[in-house]
């Protein structure tokens, strides 16, 4: 029964104090974003009524982007249209080139990780420095988020501190305090806006009235990627669009209080057009967003605003980490967003999910991805990917529920299953689900038997008794 995500799982288990750090980090995010909605009574109200802002939204979204375009083209902003990963990139590449740039400093976006930019254009000539604090760690490091709102969450301190000191960037030896090495940081980046031809911002929010660009940050690198070159570039899909400030406020008071359990992010920043002397793109990304939001079943998964909620909850991620799934978003959002990418090649990961809908509960936009895996769960065998050994296991119920006597006499017998020796109920080969947990131990007699010998009596409550 093992899958791609529960092998890599498993290794990432390996080391149990790191895996119970990764737990508990990713908790007490849990508990703040807990403590943040508790301070609103009207928790509960926002998050219904930014599910519907985004359903209406979304089943619009061709009148709001043209209005949203036709703001944003009134103050000379020039708006581009990507239907795919790979024309996005080409539209990128061929402004970088007519504005003869070399060097692109960047904000943190999960839409160019979901196209590949950052390796099309180094593979074209171009620098590409990201300026988020994690993002550039991770760039440093070769590595992949596996986190989409704290993407280095994964690394301990030392581990930076030692990949600062082989860059250059660090100077104190040993030194791994947060604070200097943020320092060091600071000042390496501030050399990279400084040489980049052009930045480019990532869109939290596009507010089709007024054709604001909203980018939420706390390092408040996405304005020092936008005030220094005088060539912005906006990276931003399709589904990010909301109606007017009225709806903008409400994701406001969601977004940050899911995401890292603050009231607000340090720095929001709204772009309308560029600053005297400079010039601003937009491109508006599609890449499969259309076909989602005709898919009847998931197109929900549209309302998603990013905040990483449905991942700080999930027992699962939480105890596997963000490089155990095999498409780039992880936790139980990825994992909708992988089968919508690609089913057939993205299915080992609808297995990394208890079901206990915790993601449904605390989703700001009531995206509800736990009840979407159930969903797709339920079509792995029409994509032949279902689990061989599950297929027998659920025929085999199936007979035993459908044959009364064969049931009682199931019942009867399964004490017997107390004899088996411990050890052998963890052999991963035997028994996959049996490591990490402990056997039950079989009454001796049903609750069913017990029933029909009149061992068992009702208790009714005296307010209950007619």
């Amino acid at each position: 029964m093992s899958t791609l995500h529960s092998e890599a799982a498993r290794r990432f288990n390996d080391n149990r104090e790191k895996t119970t750090w990764h737990d508990a980090t990713f908790w007490s995010l849990r508990k703040k974003r807990d403590n943040m909605a508790s301070g609103l009574p009207e928790w509960e109200e926002l998050r219904e009524h930014a599910s519907q802002i985004k359903q209406h939204t979304v089943t619009h979204l061709a009148d709001y982007l043209e209005e949203f375009s036709a703001q944003l083209e009134s103050r000379g902003v020039v708006v581009h249209w990507a239907k795919d990963a790979n024309d996005f990139n080409n539209i990128v590449l061929n402004i970088l080139q007519n504005h003869g740039v070399r060097k692109m400093v960047k904000s943190k976006s999960m839409l160019t990780e979901e196209c590949a930019m950052n390796p099309f254009l180094e593979r074209h000539g171009i620098d590409v420095v990201e300026t988020d604090l994690g993002e550039r760690i991770l760039q440093l490091l070769h590595q992949k988020p596996s986190h989409i709102v704290m993407p280095a969450i994964h690394l301990k301190r030392e581990e930076v501190g030692r990949m600062f000191e082989e860059k250059g960037i660090s100077t104190e030896k040993g030194n791994y305090d947060p604070t200097y090495l943020t320092q060091c940081a600071r000042k390496h980046l501030r050399n990279q806006f400084m040489e980049a031809g052009a930045g480019m911002t990532g869109c939290n929010f596009g507010v089709a009235k007024t054709g604001d660009i909203v980018v939420c940050t706390n390092e408040g690198n996405a304005d020092m990627s936008t005030s220094m070159p005088k060539l912005h570039l906006v990276a931003m899909g399709i589904e990010k669009i909301v109606p007017d400030y009225k709806s903008l406020a409400v994701f406001q008071r969601l977004l940050c209080r899911s995401a890292t359990g603050q009231p607000t992010t340090a720095y929001t920043s709204h772009f309308r057009q560029a600053r005297p002397g400079a010039e601003m793109h937009v491109i508006l990304v599609d890449n499969g967003r259309s076909d989602i939001l005709a898919n009847d079943e998931h197109w929900e998964t549209l309302k998603c605003i990013r905040c990483g909620a449905c991942m700080n909850t999930c027992p699962v991620y939480r105890r596997s980490g963000g490089y155990s799934y095999t498409y780039f978003i992880p936790g139980p959002i990825g994992i909708n967003l992988g089968m919508l990418h690609d089913a057939r090649r993205y299915s080992d990961n609808v297995s990394a999910c208890t079901l206990c809908l915790s993601c449904d509960n605390v989703c700001p936009a009531k995206v509800n991805p736990g009840s979407q895996v159930y969903l797709w769960r339920q079509k792995l065998d029409a994509l032949h990917k279902a689990d061989k050994m599950k297929k027998c296991m659920s025929k085999g119920m199936e007979e035993l529920f459908d044959h009364p006597q064969l049931y009682s006499s199931a019942l009867r017998l399964a004490p017997l299953a107390n004899l088996i020796p411990d050890g052998l109920t963890h052999i991963r080969s035997i028994n996959p689900w049996g490591v990490g947990h402990a056997m039950p131990n079989f009454a001796k007699e049903s609750f069913q038997t017990m029933w029909k010998k009149g061992k068992l009596k009702v208790f009714v409550k005296p307010d209950e008794q007619s």
